[in-house]
Parts: C-alpha cells; sequence; structure tokens
C-alpha cells in the first residue's frame, strides 16, 4: 500500500525545527488533573445529593460525599489521574467499565449501612457521574489532539536500529500526530543513515563481537545528548538477543525506558498478549473476530437497527422524496452496482443527489478528481443538484442504505461499499476491505470522509477490519453523530 507523508507534521513529528522544540509529555495542561478530579467529585456528589434529599434520605449529603469519594477512588485505583492517562482516552466503554465498578462498590456500601433509597433512584443519581466524566474526558482529549499536532506534550524519542529499520519507524510516526512521540535523534547499527533527516546522535557499529560496553554507552551518550525520555529499539539481525538485552540493562539502571516495536502496525492492544516461552519474551497477536457472539449480536443490531430507523423515519423519507421531485427532474431514489462482501455485488439505494445524466457526465470531469486515488470526489461537483448539497451536507442522502441493512448486504458500520470498477483495481492489501460487510458509517467517516486521502482511508478500513470487536461498532456510531452534525468532508 502506498504510504502518504504530510511535511508540515514530519518537521514537528521528529524534532527536526530548533526554533520550535517539543514539549515534553509532563508538560501537559496544569488543568487536566485539577479539572478530572472536580468532574468526576462533583458529578457525583450533587446528583446523588439532590435525589437522596428529595427522596428524604436521612443523610444526604453524607451519601453524597461517599458517592464522591467512592468515585474518585475508583479512578484513583485504575489509574485514571496518572499524568500518563489524562487526556489520552476518547472511548466510552472504559468509562463505563469503572461505573460499573462505583455500582459495585456502592452496592456493598448499601448493604453495609441499611441505605433505603429505592434502587432505581439510587442507579439514577449515579448516572450523571457518567456522563460527566466522559464528557471530560472528550474536553481533555480534544485539547491534548490539538497540542499534540504542535508537538506539544509529548515524550522525546530516540530511536535505534538498522538503517532501514530506523527509516520505517521514523516515516511512520512522523506521518502521524495521534501519538505522544516526536523522535528526536537516531542511532544507526551499521553502515548507512535513514533519509528523513533526523540528527544522528550516534552509531554502533554492525558487529555484535565488541567490547561488552560500547553499545550502552554509545546509547546513553546519545539519549542524554538529545534529552529523550524513551529510546525506541527497531530489531534487527545485528541488533538483537544478548546485544539487545545489555542495552536495555543500562538504560533501566539509569531509570530510562526502552520500547521495542515488533515490526507489526495497526494492531489494536486487545489483540496483543505477551508470552514466555523458554526465556524469550513472545508477543501474541490473537486473529481478529469473524465468529462467534460478536458477530451474531453484529447482525442482531443491523437487522434491529435499520427496522426501527425505516419505522421512524417513513415520514422523513417522504419529505425528502417530495423535495427531491420539486427540485429536479429525474426519480428521488438512486440505484448503484456496488461490490459487497467477499467481492459479492448488490444494488446500493441512495436519495437521489446528482441530475439524472450524472453517471454518463462523469468521464468528462475525470480530470476534475480531487481525490488521490481510486475513489473520484469533488468538492464543488458541477453535477450535484441544490437539494443534493443540504442531503450530501448532513449524510441524509445515505438513509435509504437501511434497506440494503435490512436485507443482510450492508452493515450499519463498515468499509465504504466501492464501485466495480474500483474493485478491478485493487491491489491485494486493498481486498483486505472485502472480508467484512460495507456500512453505512465507519472510521472513515469519523475521521474526515471525503478530506482523506486514498492511503488514509484504506488505513482506516483495514484498521477496523482487522481489530473490529461490536463495542468497537457501538462507539462508531456514538461518534457518527457529531461527524455528521460537523458536516466536515461531506460534498
Amino acid at each position: 500500500m502506498r504510504h502518504v507523508h504530510f511535511p508540515a507534521q514530519r518537521v514537528a513529528r521528529t524534532g527536526a525545527e530548533p526554533a520550535a522544540p517539543a514539549r515534553r509529555l509532563g508538560d501537559k495542561a496544569g488543568w487536566y488533573l485539577p479539572a478530572a478530579v472536580t468532574a468526576d467529585f462533583l458529578g457525583a456528589a450533587v446528583p446523588v445529593g439532590l435525589v437522596f434529599e428529595a427522596a428524604q434520605q436521612v443523610r444526604p449529603v453524607y451519601c453524597a460525599l461517599g458517592a464522591a469519594l467512592a468515585w474518585t477512588g475508583v479512578q484513583a485505583v485504575r489509574r485514571r489521574y496518572a499524568a500518563r492517562a489524562l487526556g489520552e482516552s476518547r472511548g466510552v466503554l472504559p468509562v463505563v467499565h469503572d461505573w460499573l465498578i462505583l455500582i459495585g462498590v456502592l452496592a456493598v456500601a448499601r448493604v453495609v449501612t441499611e441505605e433505603s433509597t429505592p434502587r432505581l433512584s439510587a442507579l439514577g443519581a449515579l448516572l450523571p457521574a457518567l456522563l460527566v466524566t466522559v464528557a471530560c474526558h472528550k474536553l481533555t482529549y480534544r485539547h491534548l489532539f490539538a497540542a499534540r499536532r504542535e508537538a506539544h506534550a509529548v515524550s522525546r524519542v530516540l530511536v535505534v536500529g538498522e538503517a532501514e529499520a530506523a527509516e520505517a519507524v521514523i516515516d511512520h510516526l512522523a506521518a502521524r500526530t495521534d501519538h505522544p512521540y516526536v523522535v528526536v535523534g537516531v542511532v544507526p547499527v551499521g553502515a548507512g543513515a535513514p533519509g528523513s533527516g533526523v540528527p544522528i546522535a550516534s552509531r554502533l557499529d554492525a558487529e555484535a563481537a565488541q567490547a561488552p560496553n560500547d553499545d550502552s554507552d554509545a546509547v546513553l551518550g546519545a539519549v542524554r545528548s538529545h534529552h529523550a525520555d524513551l529510546v525506541l529499539v527497531a530489531p534487527g539481525a545485528r541488533f538483537a538477543g544478548d546485544r539487545l538485552r545489555k542495552v536495555a540493562w543500562a538504560l533501566h539502571d539509569a531509570g530510562l525506558e526502552l520500547a521495542v516495536f515488533p515490526g507489526i502496525v495497526e494492531v489494536s492492544v486487545k489483540r496483543l498478549e505477551t508470552l514466555s516461552a523458554g526465556g524469550l519474551a513472545v508477543l501474541r497477536v490473537v486473529p481478529p473476530v469473524s465468529r462467534g457472539v460478536q458477530t451474531l449480536l453484529k447482525s442482531v443490531l443491523d437487522r434491529i437497527g435499520a427496522g426501527f430507523g425505516l419505522l421512524l423515519l417513513a415520514p422523513f423519507f417522504l419529505g425528502i422524496v417530495l423535495m427531491i421531485r420539486f427540485g429536479s427532474r429525474g426519480p428521488a431514489f438512486y440505484r448503484q452496482r456496488r461490490v459487497g462482501r467477499d467481492g459479492a455485488p448488490f444494488v446500493m439505494w441512495k436519495f437521489r443527489t446528482m441530475v439524472v445524466d450524472a453517471d454518463a457526465r462523469k468521464a468528462e470531469l475525470s480530470g476534475a478528481n480531487e481525490n488521490d486515488g481510486l475513489m473520484f470526489k469533488m468538492r464543488r461537483d458541477p453535477r450535484v443538484t441544490r437539494i443534493g448539497r443540504l442531503l450530501r451536507r448532513t449524510s441524509m442522502d445515505e438513509l435509504p442504505q437501511l434497506f440494503n441493512v435490512l436485507t443482510g448486504h450492508m452493515s450499519l458500520v463498515g468499509p465504504r461499499p466501492p464501485l466495480p470498477e474500483e474493485v478491478a483495481r485493487y491491489d491485494e492489501v486493498e481486498l483486505r476491505r472485502l472480508t467484512v460487510r460495507p456500512g453505512m458509517t465507519g472510521l472513515w467517516q469519523i475521521s474526515g470522509r471525503s478530506d482523506l486521502s486514498w492511503d488514509e482511508t484504506v488505513q482506516l478500513d483495514l484498521q477496523y477490519v482487522d481489530n473490529w470487536s461490536f463495542t468497537s461498532d457501538v462507539d462508531v456510531m456514538g461518534r457518527t453523530l457529531r461527524a455528521v452534525v460537523d458536516g466536515r468532508g461531506a460534498y
């Protein structure tokens, strides 16, 4: 698959610009911790106090204080207030997990204290704590994400490895801003040097049969001279085994961190397990979920969600049909042949947003394609009608695909269904997108839609295919609403 790099980000993420030094991970905004603790404390205390007061509980203030302390205590035990955790989580599921622990803790306390407030009232009083904490996490995450685009609140990384392997790691980190790593130097093993422009902090001999402390001294010296927080090793035939272990000992004795890049990308941490086999540290990658209870739940959610959606939106569909018919000549619905799971073709339904001869005029507009890959996209496509622009801006043109979901050709969440002529030009990597049912929404929609490059689109689709879970579908559907309201990349 082709790789796209972003020059403006590359400079910031590799630390190659001396005039704007990267701010360390410990330099996160000072308000993160007090904001998180305050939100958790008040989010639990205020609703519990009000509900228990209304229920005429004997000691509402003490109950409110106990709930607040329990909630902040659960968060502290789960290390949600640690400097490395603040602002990092954007998912709802970890907070829900913590909240369920809180329910268990307070259920035990309820039995011990013989507290008598009705169970549903007590449970409802704790719900705002969950919502306030999620909102606080979203706020700090968005602030931290914006800061990291400017190389703030990051870990300064020194990369060690053979030139080719080090270059691959540096390029991958430089092309993204959704991580805390900024490369400040590289220590090549053997001859050659990465072509990324990252400063060479030191160099290790290609042969392992050298003085035992040479590697360690060189790496430690490079760490100190470049003020690195972390050493990231891209292991290879010349730098592994005992040689790597000795460097790890030296770094750990000096109180420094070591991380090893295993050579795989876009694999969720939920699929990784660390094992020990005969003294070897082994990283096991669990296969993607392809059958079982989760896939059954996905099918049930798709059919029930599509059915209810069609029933609830039926009057809305009628209004859109009338607007389209009065706005331009032609049918209200548009049918198009698409490719689904395992390459099976199907007919996809949409509300018509273009003039009736749009397909015939596509060839004459091919030179104006603004997408860098196989898809055709124009920000100001002359074939789009006035009503069509509104439907596309709000993603309402996609709603008839609920029929496709109901019939099993599509899912609520998944990669976008491609055209046959696009699939005909797919390579082996891109064909993997077709191993799951296509979806009405997915990672592409909540990440920029048409503003994404082709490589970014494929990367997101492969990330979904390889790391899918039922809970991730629920998270994507929740984040889709904000993406639709925002409208970014919809044209």
